[in-house]
């Protein structure tokens, strides 16, 4: 279940809160929401310690907009928003630094055998999807949201949503066959 909906209403009033400067408001923010934002910028940034900076970027800059926040859409769809450009401009400045897109550094091996394995190969492999097919991936299969919401967050139609969720569930598979991956289409594309 989405912690979000559970307590929209909650984080309306804690948003609204924490806009006025009430300070355990906004604490309670970050603690019912920090997770789900920190595995969203793992899955999106593939390193421990980008996700973690990532995450304190989208705390940072929720905080500064919190009077931005109309409570339009549930404060979840706003901050889940705000934790992809967090991750797509940690992205820019990864690829701006090194010159191209880096696939992370693996995690330190352990004696946990072949499921650490598959988890370090389902990342690695994650990180060759493309990012826009990639976050809807991530959102829809790891974040347990739904088509409608997801189409909020990342402001696009419910039927670019499902195909992009299709190619990204494509390229993941051709990645972790060790396939090279498909040139993506124009984002713009819907399924029919």
């Amino acid at each position: 279940m989405n912690p979000g909906s559970a307590g929209a209403a909650g984080d309306r009033d804690l948003a609204a809160r924490a806009s006025r400067g009430d300070e355990p408001a906004f604490v309670e923010l970050v603690r019912r929401h920090e997770r789900r934002v920190y595995n969203l910028a793992l899955r999106m940034l593939g390193r421990p310690e980008d996700a973690r900076d990532a995450t304190q970027e989208a705390f940072l800059s929720c905080y500064r907009n919190l009077g931005g926040f109309r409570g339009d859409a549930a404060f979840s769809t706003w901050l889940h928003r705000i934790a992809l450009n967090a991750c797509y401009d940690a992205l820019r400045r990864r690829k701006d630094l090194l010159g191209l897109e880096e696939a992370p550094d693996p995690p330190p091996a352990a004696d946990h055998g072949e499921a650490v394995a598959t988890s370090v190969d389902v990342r690695r492999s994650l990180l060759a999807v493309p990012q826009e097919f990639r976050a809807v991936l991530v959102l829809h299969d790891v974040q347990d949201l739904g088509y409608e919401e997801i189409s909020e967050i990342l402001q696009i139609p419910v039927g670019t949503v499902k195909s992009r969720l299709h190619r990204a569930r494509v390229a993941l598979g051709r990645a972790l066959a060790g396939e090279p991956p498909v040139p993506p289409r124009a984002s713009n594309e819907t399924v029919p």
